[in-house]
């Protein structure tokens, strides 16, 4: 199967279905934690979110009074997000979030990168340089905080690992993995009224915790807490999911 890129995967359609107010992750409760948590954590500072998309973090958290900016690499969700909100509220560079720098790199209180979207990066080198591009953006003592699923082991019977992460009306998502390359294939599979389906991929590299770790270390930053939620619980060998929260010294 052809590799789609970045740009074919969040197009202008993409950009316009993007935002669903109320639900998911769009859920006010959901963003309430998110936000009530970054706004902690960014410790009166200036935020920078990485993939910063339609605003669906970035607006809300301005909203508690944190000055916030970020790096989008699509231009058709930004145009989403600037029918939100204008470029001197919420200042966003196009570009690539493990390379592009913006103005005020070194005093950031905060770079966050939310939802998934490291996995995002397709190679551990990518990975690692965002790391590195927090680093070099961050104060001292600021925090690069990444929200991220937890791999699960697969069988590895048969020359496919596949698993079936989420069952809804219209709706089935299947994820494709290779254990090698620790590449992941999610299939979005939509099925209308008439019984006709339409089926989207989106590639991913998954990352272990501990190589978020060692990520981190090479970027000179420190583990400073990691829990299963915004919400503080905490970290367990169940977690499906965690929100590790990094320091620069």
């Amino acid at each position: 199967m052809p590799r789609r890129t970045s740009n074919e995967i969040w197009n202008r359609a993409a950009a316009q279905s993007y935002d669903s107010p109320g639900e998911g992750m769009f859920d006010e409760q959901v963003l309430d934690r998110t936000t009530a948590r970054l706004q902690e954590l960014a410790d009166g500072g200036p935020a920078l979110e990485f993939a910063v998309g339609t605003g669906r973090v970035a607006i809300p958290l301005q909203r508690r009074g944190v000055s916030v900016s970020g790096i989008e690499w699509s231009p058709d969700m930004v145009d989403r997000l600037r029918e939100k909100v204008d470029e001197a509220t919420l200042p966003v560079t196009l570009g690539d979030m493990s390379t592009t720098r913006v103005d005020g790199a070194g005093e950031f209180g905060l770079v966050y990168l939310v939802y998934n979207t490291i996995a995002n990066l397709l190679t551990q080198e990518a990975q690692i340089e965002c790391f590195r591009n927090a680093a070099r953006h961050l104060r001292p003592g600021g925090r690069f905080v990444i929200e991220l699923w937890v791999p699960r082991p697969q069988s590895t019977h048969g020359a496919v690992a596949a698993e079936v992460f989420t069952v809804e009306d219209g709706y089935l998502g299947v994820d494709v993995m290779d254990p090698v390359t620790q590449q992941l294939v999610s299939h979005h599979v939509r099925f209308d009224d008439d019984g006709t389906a339409t089926v989207g991929f989106s590639p991913h590299r998954y990352v272990w915790p501990s190589e978020l770790d060692l990520m981190a270390r090479l970027a000179g930053l420190e583990l400073e807490t990691r829990h299963a939620d915004w919400e503080g619980t905490p970290f367990s060998h169940d977690s499906r999911g965690h929100v590790s929260v990094y320091r620069k010294p």
